[in-house]
């Protein structure tokens, strides 16, 4: 319930205002079944963004420190994640980040749509960076599930990163352009090499090349 309300009254018609979001192949998303969303990632609004124009309500792998924050942002963060049902997520990987993949799995199962930056975390410079695997092996354990990528362009300019350090800076008005690209089959073949086919496939809606290597990690 939250999060429909979340969208049509208290904070989609805001983010529609900022980004005025076009959607291109909105027709190849399914109407049921699971699916895996696989998009490039910009800016921090993009969650926001996909949950706005997605026909059906995705469930994203959410940092753990979105659920540990303080003052108001951290429990506004905190109260959003947990009313909406993201996955947390520890990005310092092992047993906790295994969990978090398996709870992707259980979602895909009940038949539900599991959004994913396959990168593992914002481009720092808009580039598109080499893609981490979990995406593939989640997606092969429920072979049912739909792959399907989707580019995102624009939220950079809407939603730009701080500069120097520096305190968040406020939205910007902007026209932010989805593009849902045809369902990827990973089924087959080495979960590497199925993993860079699915970058290669978002890197075709965003006009980018994939860079060989990961972003880099930020300091704590």
């Amino acid at each position: 319930m939250w999060f429909w309300l979340l969208r049509w009254v208290l904070l989609g018609p805001v983010v529609r205002w900022f980004t005025r979001p076009r959607v291109v192949g909105l027709d190849r998303f399914p109407t049921a079944g699971p699916v895996v969303v696989a998009a490039n990632h910009r800016a921090e609004i993009d969650s926001l963004v996909l949950s706005l124009v997605l026909p059906r309500q995705p469930r994203f792998l959410a940092k753990a420190e979105y659920y540990a924050g303080a003052g108001l942002r951290g429990r506004t963060e905190r109260w959003l994640c947990s009313v909406t049902g993201q996955i947390p997520v520890d990005r310092a990987g092992g047993s906790a980040a295994s969990a978090s993949l398996a709870a992707a799995e259980t979602l895909l199962r009940s038949g539900g749509v599991w959004a994913i930056y396959p990168e593992g975390t914002r481009s720092p410079d808009g580039r598109l960076h080499r893609g981490h695997t979990g995406v593939v092996r989640v997606a092969r354990a429920v072979p049912d599930a739909v792959v399907l990528p989707v580019g995102l362009l624009g939220t950079e300019v809407v939603d730009p990163p701080s500069r120097g350090g520096g305190g968040r800076r406020w939205w910007r008005r902007g026209r932010v352009t989805v593009v849902i690209g045809a369902p990827v089959d990973v089924r087959n073949g080495e979960v590497r090499a199925a993993t860079d086919a699915l970058m290669r496939a978002i890197g075709e809606l965003t006009d980018q090349r994939p860079l060989d290597r990961y972003v880099p990690r930020r300091a704590a």
